[in-house]
């Protein structure tokens, strides 16, 4: 019951304040600066210019407002540009939160163009339309001001004629009253003659006359006076003040459509503000751990397998001709050290450099350099992409194979049109003429066929690349397992740390030439650094004349390491030896970085066969 009415008393209350509104505005209606301050004209002059400054007050806050925002756009601009992914950071834009940043920004940069909008409206029609009115109001109110000072400046000189008029007539009053007394004065005097005082009769006639006609101007002035001031307070003046009324509600009328039309300039964008709000959140809501995650998988997964376990050795039971004074080790901490591919000890280096490029086989490893630098992609991958673990090799093949397909899609569409043109021409010489689509047509075939050449060639790769089997070993856990305590330092030189047999001094220069970066596919696998009998290759071939570059004395390397073969492998280049799976073979150089190790085995002559084969093909067990 309480809360009825106190409800009751509210609603009460609130129509209350309704009607005493109403009222007023009812009341003010009626009611007009001319009636009600007609006597208040320099206070409304001074309210007036009040009025137009505070309108102008707002216009150039409006300025600085649109300062602000245009300010506020463009530095969000430039903080969209400045965070930007780069180009080396795309390969990073296919996961969510990258994406999902993107968006971000392109949101922000959306936000940033509405503020550009608010800007600019607020400019054109908001300020522009304050400055008119403020200019406008100013000249009517001048005008205004000017009419009433007209009006008063009349009134104030016809209330200065009536005060003259006035004082004239209290004058020639007193001067007729003063010529009646002298009259009566010289009539009753005896001893005056009668033309004296017929004198004084004359005077008094003729100041009784001016007194009469100052009396009559007095009355005239007074009646105009009368008049004018009626008209002046009744109709005059009030028609000024009323156009300084209506002049003052012109501008507040108009400062409150200006403040709503401001409003309604940032209620516009608000809207798209809101939708580029929604496309935050729905950025920020994309972003999927579980998706990122698989793409990081998906990205660096090599395919290959954790390494087995280390095998035991027993070191009795080991051929003490193929080890001499080898033991494992699992101490990190040994400092191991192995021979290069060719003995530096007794290596003599010719003077004459003239003789460089003399034999046959130093021309082959500038040709294969050169070669091995030509297939090489922008990015120094290999243009087979074999220098990649299998999945991503594959995957950058099938990326590559779409590229192509995608280019040929687009080129093929290129030659139809031009094919068409030039049908068109041919059927109409006016349209042009055929021969100049003619050599665009042969251009376009040309790229066509390249296309299709590098499409099927690429599509050869990644044949190749899905029959090669997975190992089961990764170079990477070889390394790995090297480093966990069969770990090896080489010299520039390609040379092994200081285990020199013979103490000789080793030259800086005389090292391994198979230490390069060149696989058995480039040719350098045979040179004139083979060790003699290893059937690839003989000291014999290079003591040709002055066409050798080194004197060598070769002697027997020790073996490194034992690897057994993961997968079978066929030899299908010089410089690369097949081997079997299973199969024990002996390390006499380790991966260079190239995928390629350098082994020998036993044949049946008693000699050596030595060569490279791939390092994920097999599993390396380094002496200490």
């Amino acid at each position: 019951m309480l809360a009825l009415l106190a409800s009751g008393s509210s609603r009460s209350s609130s129509n209350n304040k309704l009607a005493e509104s109403e009222n007023a505005a009812q009341n003010s209606n009626n009611m007009s600066w001319g009636t009600e301050l007609w006597d208040q004209n320099d206070n409304l002059a001074i309210h007036t210019n009040r009025g137009i400054d505070a309108l102008e007050k707002y216009a150039n806050f409006l300025r600085d407002r649109v300062a602000i925002e245009t300010e506020y756009a463009g530095k969000l601009r430039r903080l969209v540009k400045n965070y930007q992914p780069k180009k080396k950071e795309e390969e990073d834009n296919e996961f969510t939160s990258m994406q999902a940043f993107r968006n971000l920004l392109k949101e922000v940069g959306d936000l940033a163009g509405q503020r550009e909008v608010v800007s600019e409206s607020l400019q054109l029609q908001i300020i522009a339309g304050v400055t008119l009115l403020s200019k406008t109001l100013r000249e009517e109110r001048k005008k205004c001001l000017s009419d009433g000072a007209t009006l008063q400046q009349n009134l104030t000189t016809q209330l200065s004629s009536l005060d003259r008029a006035k004082r004239n007539y209290e004058k020639a009053y007193r001067d007729s009253e003063k010529a009646v007394d002298s009259y009566k004065r010289a009539d009753m005097d005896l001893n005056l003659s009668r033309a004296e005082v017929e004198r004084y009769k004359n005077v008094m006639t003729s100041k009784i006359q001016q007194s009469d006609d100052a009396k009559n101007e007095y009355a005239n002035q007074l009646q105009k006076t009368n008049n004018l001031q009626q008209q002046h307070f009744s109709m005059l003046l009030p028609a000024v003040l009323n156009r300084l009324q209506e002049l003052d509600e012109k501008r507040t009328r108009g400062f409150r459509e200006f403040i709503v039309g401001a409003a309604d300039v940032e209620s516009s964008v608000a809207p798209i503000i809101a939708r580029c709000m929604e496309g935050i959140v729905k950025a920020g809501e994309s972003i999927n751990e579980k998706e990122d995650t698989f793409k990081v998988i998906e990205r660096y997964q090599s395919g290959f397998t954790p390494p087995r376990d280390i095998p035991f050795e027993d070191l009795s039971k080991l051929d003490p001709d193929a080890v001499q004074d080898s033991h494992y080790s699992n101490s990190t901490s040994n400092h191991l050290t192995m021979r290069g591919t060719m003995s530096a000890n007794k290596l003599k280096k010719r003077v004459g450099i003239f003789n460089i490029f003399g034999s046959n086989k130093q021309r082959q490893i500038i040709e294969a350099c050169i070669t091995m630098k030509n297939s090489l992609t922008a990015d120094g991958q290999k243009e087979d992409f074999s220098d990649l673990p299998p999945n991503q090799r594959r995957k950058k093949l099938q990326a590559k194979i779409a590229e192509l397909q995608q280019k040929i899609s687009q080129e093929t569409n290129a030659r139809d049109g031009l094919m068409k043109m030039k049908i068109v021409y041919e059927a109409n010489s006016s349209l042009g003429n055929p021969m100049t689509v003619e050599g665009q047509l042969n251009e376009s075939e040309h790229k066509l066929e390249k296309l299709k050449v590098d499409l099927k060639k690429y599509q050869g790769f990644l044949e190749k690349a899905s029959q090669v089997p997975v190992a089961t070993s990764s170079p990477q856990a070889n390394r790995n397992q090297l480093q966990n305590g069969h770990r090896t330092s080489r010299h520039s030189n390609g040379s092994a740390d200081d285990h020199h047999e013979d103490g000789d001094d080793q030259p800086d220069d005389a090292g391994s030439l198979s230490s390069s970066s060149a696989s058995p596919e480039s040719g350098l696998g045979t040179s004139h650094t083979s060790l003699p009998g290893s059937g690839q290759g003989s000291a014999n071939e290079n003591a040709i004349g002055e066409d050798t570059y080194y004197e060598t004395e070769v002697e027997t390397l020790n073996p490194l390491g034992t690897c057994r073969a993961l997968y079978p492998f066929e030899a299908s280049s010089e410089g690369s030896i097949p081997m079997n799976e299973g199969e024990e073979l002996q390390v006499i150089e380790i991966d260079q970085g190239d995928g390629w190790t350098r082994v020998r085995r036993a044949n049946n002559s008693n000699g050596w066969d030595e060569g490279f084969v791939p390092t994920s093909y097999i599993e390396c067990t380094l002496y200490a």
